[in-house]
């Protein structure tokens, strides 16, 4: 059975993936209106009706903002932790599945591990996706790779990793000084740097497939990332997704 994924849309303003394994079909995070979401999934051949489950990383909105009301609408289980849940209001008591990171949730043909990431949320996790034959790591919304973050997302073979900022962009920009600290940070997001040092750390010969997203409008560019990401493409599938039209669909096989 084929893993693979797609990016509905990913930064600020809204983020959406879609991992599907044979029968079985997953959402992580739902940043956008159901309308959106609906309309961004029909785009990509999906009919709504047959997802089964959303998967919240952190409780900020641009991962959130539709979560209840698709949720609610398509009576859908929605899996984070306390902290998230607690900030997603007014979702069906039937739908709420708590988890704590570190846990595995098997769900149709995926295993969904969750892995405890530093970002400034409650409770912010990350996901691990497998099919008992190859694995699938989406990374946003992380300040600092940690061991277990290395660890946990060095056998796998496709990624979906931010890549946020540049870092001299984001000091020289128009940015309050909060907000530069705060994103730069360890509780923040990753610069290039960073997201180039980490995949060559967890870079092994059956990793065939590298999405870059979460992409800051304000402080990064696609010039800086082509740049970056040049060598790499000699030799793997390497794509960038996009606010307004995400990635087309990927495989992890």
């Amino acid at each position: 059975m084929e893993l693979q994924f797609t990016s509905l849309g990913s930064g600020s303003k809204g983020n959406c993936t879609v991992v599907q394994c044979g029968g079985t079909t997953v959402l992580v995070d739902c940043g956008f209106s159901r309308a959106r979401t609906i309309e961004r999934l029909q785009q990509r051949g999906i009919d709504p009706g047959d997802v089964d489950a959303i998967f919240v990383t952190h409780e900020h909105s641009d991962h959130i903002s539709g979560v209840r009301l698709f949720a609610n609408y398509f009576n859908l289980p929605v899996f984070a932790t306390s902290g998230t849940l607690s900030a997603i209001h007014k979702l069906a008591e039937p739908l709420i599945e708590e988890i704590k990171a570190g846990d595995c949730i098997d769900i149709g043909s995926l295993r969904v591990h969750s892995v405890l990431v530093p970002h400034d949320a409650r409770e912010p996790t990350q996901f691990v996706f497998d099919n008992r034959q190859c694995r699938l790591g989406i990374l946003t919304d992380i300040g600092v790779i940690t061991d277990l973050v290395i660890d946990q997302y060095s056998r796998c073979n496709a990624l979906f990793v931010e890549s946020n900022h540049d870092i001299d962009m984001l000091w020289s920009g128009n940015d309050p000084q909060y907000l530069k600290s705060r994103v730069s940070g360890d509780l923040g997001h990753l610069s290039n740097d960073q997201t180039k040092n980490f995949i060559g750390e967890v870079l092994h010969d059956r990793l065939n497939t590298i999405a870059i997203g979460h992409i800051s409008q304000r402080n990064n560019r696609m010039d800086l990332l082509y740049r970056e990401y040049a060598e790499l493409k000699h030799s793997r599938t390497i794509e960038f997704a996009t606010q307004e039209e995400g990635t087309s669909w990927q495989s992890a096989t």
